[in-house]
C-alpha cells in the first residue's frame, strides 16, 4: 500500500467519525494540525478518532475540530482529505472565518472584504508609488524636455495605471476564490465586465454615450461596462462561486468538465447585466448622491459628513463616480470644493495607519505593513491602508474617518477649493486654488486630519486592547520549570504548537496561571484550553500521551465557559496511577494561538513566566 492509499483510508475514517461529509463546513491545516469546521460537534467520536492511525491527538475549539498529525505529515494528509471531502483550496483564514459563528453580519462582511483584497494590495501599493512619482515628475520642465527622462516617466505612468484598468477583473477573481469557487471563472466574468465592445461606464452622461441595447424577453438591457465597479465585482465573485459549486455538485461527472464552467459563466453574465450590475449601480448612485447632497445642504456638518464617510465609499470602489461630478463643478463654477474633502478624508486613514503602527511598533510585521501603506496614501492611494490595516482592525478605520471629518470642517470655514480633480494628498497641492491662503490651508487641513486620526487611533487602541501584563501570572503547577524544548514529546518540544514551558509536577495539582475563560476541556480530562483576556489561547496538557488513559487518573474542577482566576484549581492528576500505567507526568503549557500583531515572551526563571508585546 502506497502513502496515498494509506492517507485515503485515514481520510475516510476521519470523515465517518466526524459525522460524514455533510457535517464538514471547511478544512485547512496549520503546522501540525488538521483543522475541520463542523456543523455539529456532538457527532464527533473523539475516542475512535484518537485511535485512527497516525493521529497524535484530538481536541475541539468552538466549532473547530483539530487533529494533531505532526509537522510535514499533516500537509500530505490534508491534500488527500480535503480532496476527498471536496474542500480543496481553503486557507486557514477561510476556516477561521467559518468557525467564528458568533460574528454578526457586519463583522462577517468586513472580514470578507479584507480577505478579498489581501492578495491585491501589493499591486495597488506599487501603482500608488509609481503614480505619485510620475505625478510629481510630470510637472517638471526638465522631465518634459529630456527624451530619456520623459520616456522613463511615461513608462512609470503606464505601469501605475495597469492595476486600476483591470481592478474589477482582479477583484472578481479574488472574490470568487474567497467564496470557494474556481478563481479562473471569476477572472473570466471580470474580463466580461471590462469587455471593449461595451460602452465605457465613465462616459455615462456624456454626448458620446450611446450603448447597445438588447431586448431579452422584453427586458431592455444597456450594454455598458463596469469600469470602477468594485462592489459589483465583489458581488459577482460570490455569484460565480455559488454557481460553480452548485453545478459541480449536481452535474454528472461524465459531463461536468464540459457543462459546469459553461453554465457558470453564462448564467453569471446574464445576472451581471440584468440584476447584479443594475443593483450595484443604483447603490453607487444613491451613496454618491447622498454625499453630495450633504455638502450642498448641511454646511459645515455636510462637509464633515462627506470627509468622514468618503473613505467608506472607497471600500466599494464607487468613489470613481465622483470624478464626473467634480468635472461638472469645474465646468460650471471654475473651482472644485470636493477634491480637498476627498484629500483630507484620505489623509485621515494615513494618520490611523501611523497610530496603529505606533501602538504595535515592536512588531516587525506590523511595521512592514504600515509603512508602505502610509506612503501610498501620501500619493493619493488609500486602498492598502484601508484593506491592509484599518478595515482589518476596525477601530483605526473609525479613527481615520473622524480625523477626516474634523479636517472637513476646517476646509469649509477656510473656503479651501481646488482648480482640478483626480489628484489628492501630496501631489494634490499642485491643483489647489492659491487664493485665501490656499496652499497654507491645504497643509493645515491635512495636518489636522493626520493628527486627529493618529491620536484617536492610539486612544481607541488603548481602550480596546485588553492586556494581562500587569495581572498576576503564576505557574500552573509546582515543580521544576523548563523550556518547552525540554519536553519529552517531540511535537511539543518542536514548538510547532506554540511557545511554552514544561513542568515536572510535584503534586499533580493544576491551577489557572491567570484570569481566563475555560474554552474547552478534553473528554479525557487530561488537557484544558483557556482563552485569555487579550485573545490568546493557552493549552495545559497534563502528561505525555495520557489521552490513552481515557480519563483515568484525572479529575476536573471547572466547566467550559467558567471564568477562572490565578491559582483556581483546574485539574488534579493522580500521579501514582498515571506513573503506574507507565506514562510521563510532565505538564505542558503552551500558547497555541495569539492575536495578530502580538508576540509572547517566555521566561522560565520568572514567576511571571510569559508576557506580551
Amino acid at each position: 500500500m502506497n502513502k496515498s492509499e494509506k492517507y485515503l483510508i485515514i481520510s475516510k475514517e476521519i470523515t465517518r467519525l466526524v459525522g460524514g461529509e455533510e457535517n464538514i463546513q471547511g478544512v485547512a491545516h496549520c503546522a501540525t494540525r488538521l483543522r475541520i469546521v463542523l456543523k455539529d460537534t456532538s457527532l464527533v467520536q473523539n475516542k475512535e478518532l484518537e485511535d485512527v492511525e497516525l493521529v497524535k491527538g484530538v481536541f475541539i475549539v468552538g466549532s473547530q475540530l483539530q487533529i494533531i498529525f505532526g509537522a510535514g505529515l499533516v500537509n500530505d494528509i490534508y491534500a488527500v482529505f480535503s480532496k476527498y471531502v471536496h474542500k480543496e483550496n481553503m486557507s486557514l483564514e477561510d476556516v477561521k472565518t467559518q468557525a467564528n459563528a458568533k460574528q454578526n453580519p457586519i463583522q462577517k462582511l468586513i472580514k470578507s472584504l479584507s480577505d478579498v483584497f489581501v492578495d491585491i494590495i501589493p499591486a495597488i501599493l506599487a501603482a500608488a508609488l509609481l503614480m505619485g512619482l510620475t505625478g510629481v515628475l510630470g510637472k517638471w520642465d526638465l522631465v518634459q524636455e529630456n527624451e530619456t527622462l520623459y520616456a522613463i516617466n511615461r513608462l512609470a505612468n503606464l505601469a501605475s495605471t495597469g492595476i486600476f484598468a483591470i481592478l474589477p477583473m482582479v477583484v472578481c477573481y479574488s472574490s470568487t476564490k474567497r467564496y470557494g469557487g474556481r478563481a479562473i471563472l471569476g477572472m473570466v466574468v471580470g474580463a466580461i465586465m471590462l469587455d471593449a465592445s461595451l460602452a465605457n461606464a465613465y462616459s455615462i452622461g456624456t454626448e458620446s454615450f450611446n450603448p447597445e441595447v438588447l431586448n431579452l424577453f422584453g427586458l431592455q438591457i444597456q450594454m455598458v461596462g463596469f469600469q470602477g465597479g468594485i462592489i459589483i465585482a465583489l458581488m459577482m465573485g460570490w455569484v460565480v462561486a455559488t454557481l460553480d459549486k452548485f453545478f459541480q455538485r449536481v452535474i454528472p461527472d461524465v459531463v461536468k468538465l464540459l457543462f459546469a464552467p459553461m453554465l457558470t459563466v453564462f448564467i453569471s453574465t446574464v445576472l451581471l447585466f440584468t440584476i447584479v450590475g443594475p443593483a450595484g449601480r443604483i447603490f453607487a448612485d444613491s451613496i454618491t448622491g447622498s454625499l453630495l447632497w450633504m455638502t450642498e445642504n448641511l454646511g459645515a456638518v455636510g462637509f464633515a459628513l462627506f470627509a468622514g464617510l468618503q473613505q467608506i465609499v472607497v471600500i466599494t470602489g464607487i468613489h470613481h463616480i465622483i470624478g464626473a461630478v467634480e468635472s461638472q463643478l469645474i465646468a460650471t463654477t471654475g473651482v472644485n470644493f470636493i477634491n480637498p474633502l476627498m484629500s483630507v478624508a484620505l489623509i485621515g486613514q494615513a494618520g490611523a495607519v501611523l497610530g496603529y503602527m505606533a501602538l504595535h511598533w515592536k512588531n516587525t510585521k506590523t511595521r512592514e505593513l504600515c509603512i508602505p501603506s502610509f506612503i501610498s496614501t501620501l500619493f493619493g492611494i488609500s486602498e492598502p491602508a484601508i484593506f491592509g490595516v484599518n478595515l482589518r482592525y476596525r477601530f483605526p478605520l473609525i479613527a481615520g474617518c473622524l480625523g477626516g471629518a474634523v479636517a472637513g470642517v476646517y476646509v469649509y470655514f477656510t473656503h479651501l477649493v481646488s482648480l482640478g480633480f483626480g489628484t489628492t494628498a501630496v501631489p494634490g497641492i499642485a491643483i489647489v486654488d492659491p487664493s485665501n491662503n490656499g496652499y497654507v490651508n491645504y497643509i493645515i487641513a491635512h495636518l489636522i486630519g493626520l493628527s486627529v486620526a493618529f491620536i484617536l487611533t492610539i486612544v481607541f487602541g488603548k481602550m480596546t486592547n485588553k492586556k494581562i501584563d500587569n495581572q498576576e501570572i503564576v505557574y500552573p503547577t509546582k515543580g521544576d520549570v523548563k523550556g518547552i524544548e525540554k519536553c519529552s514529546d517531540e511535537t511539543f518540544a518542536s514548538k510547532s504548537l506554540g511557545e511554552g514551558i514544561v513542568i515536572d509536577t510535584q503534586d499533580g495539582i493544576i491551577v489557572s496561571p491567570c484570569k481566563a475563560t475555560v474554552e474547552f476541556i478534553f473528554p479525557t480530562k487530561h488537557a484544558i484550553g483557556l482563552r485569555l483576556e487579550n485573545g490568546a489561547a493557552l493549552l495545559i496538557h497534563c502528561g505525555i500521551n495520557t489521552v490513552e488513559l481515557n480519563g483515568e487518573g484525572f479529575e476536573t474542577f471547572v466547566n467550559v465557559n467558567d471564568v477562572v482566576k490565578p491559582n483556581d484549581k483546574l485539574i488534579k492528576m493522580d500521579l501514582a496511577t498515571i506513573k503506574e500505567k507507565g506514562y510521563n507526568t510532565q505538564v505542558v503549557t503552551i500558547m497555541t494561538e495569539l492575536p495578530e500583531t502580538v508576540t509572547v515572551h517566555i521566561d522560565t526563571t520568572n514567576k511571571t513566566w510569559f508576557s506580551f508585546n
